[in-house]
C-alpha cells in the first residue's frame, strides 16, 4: 500500500497536537497547516517561519501558514450562517477553512483531511448538526476525519478503506481536558499552550470596531483590521471615524496606518494625542471636525482650558487647518458615539 497522507488543520492547540499524534501513530505522513488572518494568528501573517520553526521543534509537525485574509473578509461581511455572540462568524469560518483544506489536500495529492474537533467542544461550530453541516459544505464529504471524536460520527472514507483503523481513533467529547492531558502525558508531549480565544471576533470591544469597519467601508484592507486594536474609537453613523491613540506608541502607530484621504488632528501648545479622522466622504461638514477635534483637546493636557487650538492637516498634504474648540467630555446629542 502506498503512504498514506493527510492534511490536518492546525491551530497550535493541544487538540489539533494530539489530532496530527493520533494520525502519524498510524503511519500516516501529515502536513499541518495553520491559517492565518488579521483576526488570528496575526502575529505570523508577516513572519511564518518563526511559527513553522517552533512548531518542529517543539512537536515534530511539518506545517504550513496559510493567509486566509482575502478569502476571509468577503465572507465576513455576510456570513450565510450567521454570527455568534459577538462578531464571529464560527461556522462559515470552519467551513472555509475546511474547503481550503480540501485544495491544499488535491494539489499536494493527498488522501484525506483531519482537524482537532471535539463533539461538543464549543457552542456554535462543534455541536454534531453544525458538524456534519462543515463536513457537507466544505466540498470534501466523507473524507474529514475527526481523530479525537471519530468514534462518536460516522465512518468515513479513510475508515473504511482502512487508510486508519477506527479502533484507535477516539470517543471524546465535551469541554472537559483531562482525556487529552492523558493523551498527551502518552505521546510525550509536555510543552503545549492552555486552552484560550485567539480570534478576535469573539472580543466584544474589538469584535464591535471590526464589525463597524467591514460593514462600513466598501474595501477592506488588513492595516483596516490592525487600526481597530488602536487607540479610542469614536463613529458617527457610518460614514465617519476617529481614532485617538492613548499614548506615544500609538500616536506612531497612528501614523504607521494612515492612508491617502485621512486627516490628522493634533492639539496645538499641548501635548497629548493624536487623533486619526477616517471616512467616506472627501469633505466632512465643519461641525464634525470641531467635534473631533473637541474629543481629541478633551484628552491633551490642555482639557481643562476654555478652548484649545487643534490642527487637522490631511495625509499628504502641507496645509494645515486650526481649529478653536472646547474639550470635549460629553458627547451625547452631537450624532457621535464611542466604540
Amino acid at each position: 500500500m502506498e503512504l498514506v497522507k493527510a492534511v490536518c488543520l492546525f491551530s497550535g492547540g493541544l487538540d489539533s497536537i494530539l489530532a496530527v499524534k493520533i494520525l502519524e501513530s498510524q503511519g500516516v505522513e501529515v502536513l499541518a497547516v495553520q491559517f492565518v488572518s488579521p483576526f488570528f494568528g496575526s502575529d505570523y501573517l508577516k513572519a511564518p517561519a518563526s511559527l513553522i520553526q517552533e512548531v518542529w521543534d517543539k512537536w515534530k509537525i511539518h506545517l504550513q501558514v496559510v493567509d486566509l485574509t482575502r478569502e476571509y473578509i468577503p465572507m465576513l461581511k455576510n456570513p450565510p450562517h450567521g454570527y455568534g455572540k459577538n462578531f464571529n462568524p464560527c461556522i462559515d469560518c470552519k467551513i472555509l477553512m475546511v474547503r481550503k483544506a480540501g485544495e491544499i489536500m488535491r494539489e499536494m495529492g493527498a488522501d484525506f483531511v483531519a482537524t482537532g474537533e471535539v463533539v461538543g467542544q464549543r457552542p456554535m461550530s462543534q455541536r454534531r448538526d453544525t458538524m456534519r453541516i462543515v463536513e457537507r459544505e466544505s466540498g470534501i464529504e466523507g473524507y474529514l476525519l475527526r481523530p479525537l471524536s471519530a468514534k462518536l460520527l460516522p465512518e468515513t472514507h479513510p475508515e473504511r478503506e482502512g487508510w486508519v483503523k477506527r479502533d484507535r481513533l477516539f470517543a471524546l467529547s465535551g469541554r472537559g481536558r483531562i482525556p487529552q492531558m492523558e493523551l498527551a502525558r502518552f505521546f510525550g508531549i509536555e510543552d503545549y499552550p492552555s486552552p484560550a480565544g485567539g480570534c478576535v471576533l469573539t472580543d466584544p470591544l474589538l469584535s464591535k470596531r471590526i464589525e463597524y469597519v467591514v460593514k462600513t467601508q466598501p474595501v477592506v484592507e488588513v492595516e483596516d483590521i490592525f487600526l481597530c486594536h488602536v487607540g479610542r474609537h469614536f463613529v458617527w453613523e457610518g460614514d465617519m471615524h476617529l481614532v485617538v491613540a492613548r499614548n506615544q506608541g500609538e500616536n506612531e502607530r497612528l501614523a504607521a496606518l494612515a492612508r491617502e484621504g485621512d486627516c490628522f488632528l493634533k492639539a496645538v501648545g499641548f501635548s497629548g494625542p493624536t487623533g486619526l479622522l477616517r471616512g467616506l466622504q472627501k469633505e466632512w461638514p465643519r461641525s464634525r471636525l470641531r467635534t473631533a477635534a473637541g474629543i481629541v483637546a478633551r484628552y491633551g493636557k490642555g482639557r481643562h482650558e476654555t478652548a484649545v487650538d487643534v490642527s487637522v492637516r490631511r495625509v499628504g498634504a502641507e496645509d494645515v487647518t486650526i481649529l478653536s474648540v472646547a474639550p470635549l467630555w460629553d458627547i451625547d446629542g452631537l450624532g457621535c458615539k464611542r466604540l
